[in-house]
C-alpha cells in the first residue's frame, strides 16, 4: 500500500472532514490525508475520497501516519498551551470584569483559530527540520553500478554522477542491465534497518529517484509502482512533479526542489522523499511490505530536445558528523576548534 504525505500546508494538517487538527492521521492511496475515525465513518458504504471522489473498489487499508500524527499532536499541546496563557492574561487585564460563557467560548475558538493561522508554518517547518536531520543520521555511501545502466547512460569514474548521451554505446546485454529505458542502480543494496542519500537535481527537466526490488524486471518497457517494485517520485516537463503511486499522484511543491533526499525505514515500511534545502516533506510510501533487497535507482531522464542534455544527477557524498564540546573543522582543516566533517 502506498500512501502520501505531500509538502504540507495549513490545509493539509487539518482533516477536511471535521475541519480540526489531526486525529490518527491516515492517507488513501489518491494522496489525501484524514482522521482515522472521521474517514472510517465516511466509508460506511462508499468508498470514495471526500476531495477528489476517487472510487476504490477494494475498501483501502489504512495506516496511522505516524510522522503526521507526531506533528498533529506536538502543534495541538503548543496551541493549547498559547490558547491557556493568552485567556489567562485577558482575565488579568480587565479586573472586574467576568465574561460569560459563550463569550469565553467564542473568543477561544477564534484564539485558536488565529494561532492556527500564525503558528501553523513555523510549528510544521521545525518539526520537519528535526525530522530530517533525524533521518540524515542514517546517510549511506551510494555509488552507481555500471552493470545495470542502460546503454545510452555516462556514468563518473567514481560512480556518483549520471546523465543520458544521444548514442547507444556498445555494451554486453548482461541480465542486469536495463535495456530500454534509461535506469540505473546502485552498487549498495540494503534488506534491513534505514539508509538515506541524497541527489542534486538542479536545473533538470526530467529525472526520477527512489528504490527498487532486486526482483524487477529491467528488459523492455517497465511499469514504476509499488506493485511492480518501485518506490519513487519524479519530474515530468521542468515543474510536473508526480508520485509513482497506483494511480499516480500528481504533487504539488511550493519550490522545486535542488536536492532531494531519500530515506528508508525497511522493517517499518516507509520510503520518505525530502526538499533537502527547505526541510520539506515531499511525499511518503507508508505501509510497505519489503521482503526483497531494496536498491538505490536513479534517471536522468532522456535529452528532451537537448533542455536535459549535459545535466547530471549528483549523488552527493556522505557526511560524517562528530560532536564534541566547542568546535568544527571540515575535512581535517580546522574550521574553529573540535568536531568535524569526514567526507
Amino acid at each position: 500500500m502506498s500512501a502520501a504525505s505531500c509538502l504540507l500546508t495549513e490545509d493539509q494538517f487539518l482533516c477536511s472532514i471535521c475541519l480540526d487538527v489531526f486525529t490518527d492521521p491516515v492517507s488513501t492511496p489518491c494522496g489525501h490525508n484524514f482522521c482515522k475515525t472521521c474517514i472510517t465513518k465516511h466509508w460506511d458504504g462508499h468508498e470514495k475520497c471526500p476531495n477528489c471522489q476517487e472510487l476504490f473498489n477494494i475498501k483501502p487499508e489504512l495506516w496511522v501516519n505516524t510522522f503526521i500524527s507526531k506533528m498533529a499532536a506536538q502543534f495541538r499541546q503548543s496551541a493549547q498551551q498559547k490558547a491557556s496563557s493568552s485567556s489567562s492574561e485577558q482575565r488579568v487585564s480587565k479586573p472586574g470584569e467576568v465574561p460569560c460563557d459563550d463569550c469565553t467560548g467564542t473568543k477561544l475558538k477564534a484564539l485558536k483559530s488565529c494561532l492556527l493561522e500564525e503558528t501553523l508554518s513555523k510549528q510544521i517547518k521545525k518539526l520537519l527540520e528535526v525530522e530530517l536531520k533525524r533521518v540524515q543520521q542514517y546517510a549511506v555511501d551510494v555509488t552507481l553500478d555500471p552493470d545495470t545502466a542502460h546503454p545510452a547512460l555516462i556514468l563518473s569514474d567514481d560512480g556518483k554522477q549520471v546523465n543520458c548521451g544521444d548514442a547507444k554505446k556498445n555494451l554486453p546485454d548482461n541480465p542486469e542491465r536495463f535495456d530500454k529505458c534509461v535506469y540505473v542502480l546502485a552498487n549498495q543494496s540494503f534488506s534491513s534497518g534505514r539508509f538515506y542519500y541524497e541527489v542534486q537535481v538542479k536545473m533538470k527537466t526530467k529525472w526520477d529517484l527512489g528504490v527498487a526490488r532486486e526482483s524487477i524486471n529491467r528488459k523492455g518497457n517497465i511499469t514504476l509502482s509499488p506493485h511492480d517494485g518501485y518506490w519513487m517520485i519524479c519530474l515530468r516537463n521542468k515543474n510536473e512533479y508526480y508520485a509513482c503511486a497506483e494511480p499516480p499522484v500528481r504533487l504539488s511543491l511550493k519550490h522545486q526542489p535542488e536536492k532531494v533526499g531519500v530515506f528508508v525505514d525497511y522493517e517499518e515500511g516507509l520510503v520518505s522523499f525530502y526538499d533537502v534545502d527547505a526541510a520539506a516533506l515531499i511525499y511518503s510510501f507508508t505501509g510497505c511490505c519489503f521482503t526483497h533487497k531494496l536498491y538505490p535507482y536513479f534517471s536522468p531522464g532522456l535529452n528532451d530536445g537537448g533542455k536535459n542534455s549535459n545535466k547530471q544527477l549528483n549523488i552527493c557524498r556522505k557526511i560524517h558528523i562528530i560532536y564534541c564540546n566547542k568546535c568544527i573543522f571540515i575535512d581535517y582543516i580546522w574550521f574553529a576548534h573540535c568536531c568535524f566533517f569526514r567526507f
